[in-house]
């Protein structure tokens, strides 16, 4: 998601302007930024029908874990009722298991994981989930898709994010964070139950950034892996000015945890289907605020890197993009398709449609995407 916030530096002086000509919308905007409360306004006109409770818990600061797992846990039947798609998929017959573990850096991380009941799983899913996201809401109901097409399934919420310790939106090393999924997936593999299954990674957004990397630092691991609007490059006509990116390392050392990285809204950029945006605001725990310096410079630099690299991709690929994909460039999914030396690559664009393909589409769209990612896993599953 921060392909386009960096470019954004340049911005800044016409949003302060914007929000001078606008007092209503600074309102909301720097109270959202500001202390321990979020902007209240825009939750009650919302949320009507919350209890004062849950609206507490709502505005409360969610940059600490514990703020986090008390938010999902009191929201987490909403959440699950919500009208999207997604959360109407059934779970029956499915073992689904939530954990919390510590890594070898002493970090508290959750997972869950989604096992079919009836059948012995074709193969293991591991799922890497977006910038400011976690595993815990959409892709709760992906997850019941593939799990009920025969596929156990696992993901993880990476340290800072979600339901995982760490700073919310602090990402101090992408290299780090790689290590601590491959930690985790090497776990799942590991297990058993599943040690003797083909493994597929599934990244969407900068989880397909984590996902390629996964992959480059193992190479021989996995059998395939499904990437949506992947973050693997940025776009030569987007990449931010030498000086301004010089300025944001510069001010990444002294200061890697503030929020001053300006950035657009991108919800209209990211979901084509009107009635689907506002249901981004029901994932209580997602990050929602402007990227922390140190976070928008490895984001930047992992780009630079993975860019470098795509021809060392030599896995099986499934790449997907929307045509009309304003937060990820397709272009770049192209031109890994086009560079990657994989033997067996698949690319599927699709007309109209924008970033967030299993979230924000109109059902048959996401229907659609859906079907194309478990055929292309029964393919290359035994």
């Amino acid at each position: 998601m921060l392909l386009l916030l960096v470019p954004c530096l340049s911005s800044a002086k016409n949003q302060h302007e914007q929000l001078h000509n606008n007092p209503i919308e600074a309102k909301v905007k720097t109270s959202s930024l500001r202390g321990k409360k979020r902007a209240t306004m825009l939750r009650f006109e919302k949320f009507p029908w919350i209890s004062q409770e849950l609206q507490k818990i709502m505005d409360t600061n969610m940059q600490e874990v514990g703020a986090r797992r008390l938010a999902r846990e009191a929201f987490k039947d909403i959440q699950l009722s919500i009208d999207h798609i997604l959360f109407k998929i059934p779970s029956d017959g499915l073992t689904m298991k939530e954990s919390y573990q510590v890594n070898s850096k002493g970090l508290e991380y959750f997972s869950k994981s989604w096992v079919p009941q009836t059948s012995p799983p074709k193969a293991v899913v591991c799922y890497c989930h977006g910038y400011g996201d976690t595993c815990t809401f959409f892709f709760e109901g992906v997850a019941r898709k593939l799990a009920s097409s025969g596929y156990a399934v696992f993901a993880m919420d990476y340290p800072g994010f979600g339901l995982s310790e760490g700073l919310h939106g602090y990402i101090p090393s992408f290299d780090g964070l790689v290590d601590d999924v491959v930690e985790h997936f090497s776990k799942v593999k590991e297990n058993p139950d599943f040690c003797g299954l083909p493994s597929f990674l599934f990244g969407q957004s900068m989880g397909g950034a984590v996902a390629l990397k996964t992959h480059l630092k193992q190479p021989n691991s996995w059998n395939g892996a499904v990437l949506l609007a992947p973050m693997c490059k940025i776009a030569d006509e987007m990449l931010p000015p030498w000086v301004l990116t010089q300025v944001l390392i510069g001010a990444a050392k002294l200061l890697p945890t503030r929020q001053l990285v300006p950035h657009k809204d991108l919800v209209h950029l990211a979901i084509r289907d009107v009635k689907k945006r506002n249901l981004l605001a029901c994932n209580m725990i997602a990050y929602k605020h402007k990227p922390r310096l140190r976070t928008a410079v490895e984001l930047l630099n992992t780009t630079q890197e993975i860019g470098q690299q795509l021809e060392n991709v030599s896995l099986p690929l499934l790449v997907l993009h929307g045509k009309a994909d304003g937060v990820t460039d397709p272009s770049v999914s192209k031109e890994l398709y086009e560079k990657a030396s994989s033997a067996d690559k698949e690319l599927i664009l699709y007309d109209d449609a924008y970033h967030a393909l299993l979230e924000g589409e109109p059902d048959e769209m996401i229907l659609r995407v859906l079907g194309d990612i478990v055929s292309w896993l029964d393919a290359h599953s035994p």
